[in-house]
């Protein structure tokens, strides 16, 4: 078993509670990622109330199993990313246009409002977001495919 600097369990009520090296406990911690598209399980840091930080996560898979655990089902329940999988289809390539798509999330459909609203981040991921102010993000521009690259090639 993997020795931590730290502790990690959730109280009655939910809340992650750390416990550092020193026997000091701080309730109602939450994980932050430092790289959430280029290194989601890289650089995590563990804030308190007010956003100081009580713990760092160099890398999350090499972490204990229920600490993995813990600090993934509070990022899911925090973070809401849907990651784009496929375009199903694009009701016109000027904008505003409405995209269906595949998620990891499920099926969905979005509206564009504009080409300024796809962002680059990085040279393979584009972050996407629709009129709502929900991002989606696709990881990989190039391993999609062929026909969802076509159509993204329309607005790039």
């Amino acid at each position: 078993m993997m020795m931590t600097a730290f502790e990690l369990r959730r109280d009655a009520f939910g809340k992650l509670v750390l416990k550092n090296k020193e026997g000091e406990e701080f309730v109602g911690v939450a994980p932050v990622r430092s790289f959430p598209v280029q290194a989601p399980t890289r650089g995590i840091s563990l804030v308190r109330e007010g956003g100081k930080e009580v713990g760092w996560i160099d890398d999350l898979e090499t972490m204990p199993a229920e600490i993995r655990k813990l600090v993934t089902e509070e990022l899911e329940g925090r973070e809401f990313m849907p990651e784009i999988q496929s375009i199903k289809g694009v009701s016109s390539f000027a904008t505003p246009s409405t995209w269906t798509v595949r998620t990891d999330r499920g099926d969905t459909e979005f509206v564009l409002k504009g080409e300024e609203d796809i962002r680059r981040l990085g040279a393979y991921s584009l972050l996407i977001a629709d009129s709502h102010g929900i991002h989606f993000l696709i990881r990989d521009m190039f391993a999609i495919d062929r026909g969802s690259r076509k159509i993204l090639d329309r607005f790039l």
